[in-house]
């Protein structure tokens, strides 16, 4: 009876060790997740950079690729012609961006489409990119999806526009608290070409 009681004392010892060790060691890997705590970081840390390692071949900074929870990743529809009850959010604010909001107004402020006769009527193209602290774009925007069936050509000219157009607006005036809130998150933009080219090729 003593040999029982003595046994499974030391197997609930030796599970409660094993418990707290790895614990233990799950909170020394444990990934901040406060937004934004997140900081570049360099190929030869010893640490994960959160929560990925950074490659070798990444000739730029080393920002890490965080996965946000639903809604943290910031999505913004561009459209080349505003709907009319949307017009003042295509206005670009008079004042250092203060928050989402002028943030997005900006963005949708600078978008230039193609010319006519090198547009597509209903395209759609989206890219990835994020800000520095500063208000510069960190890397040029990735491309991340095209309209299905659409040549390179087609593809390369719209993302020449979207590259001018982003680089017509920066560096953006961020407030301290925006630009410290916005630095490395990732923003995702879509852009929709929503014109009627039809009448436009038309016109005189």
């Amino acid at each position: 009876m003593l040999r029982r009681i003595i046994l499974c004392l030391t197997l609930t010892f030796v599970l409660a060790f094993a418990a707290i060790s790895a614990a233990d060691a799950q909170s020394r890997r444990q990934i901040d997740a406060t937004p934004f705590s997140h900081a570049p970081c360099r190929v030869l840390d010893g640490q994960p950079c959160t929560p990925s390692f950074c490659s070798v071949f990444n000739d730029g900074p080393c920002i890490p690729e965080i996965d946000y929870p639903y809604g943290q990743n910031l999505q913004l529809t561009i459209e080349s012609v505003p709907p009319k009850d949307q017009a003042a959010k295509y206005q670009k604010p008079d004042h250092d961006l203060d928050n989402i909001g002028d943030l997005f107004a900006a963005l949708r402020s600078c978008w230039t489409p193609p010319p006519a006769d090198s547009a597509r009527e209903g395209m759609q193209i989206s890219v990835r990119f994020s800000f520095k602290r500063s208000g510069e774009i960190i890397a040029a925007p990735r491309l991340t999806f095209a309209t299905a069936g659409v040549s390179a050509d087609t593809r390369a000219t719209y993302l020449k526009a979207i590259n001018a157009s982003l680089d017509a607006c920066k560096p953006l005036k961020f407030t301290d608290e925006l630009g410290g809130a916005l630095a490395g998150r990732p923003i995702a933009i879509r852009y929709v070409d929503n014109r009627d080219l039809g009448k436009q090729a038309e016109k005189p």
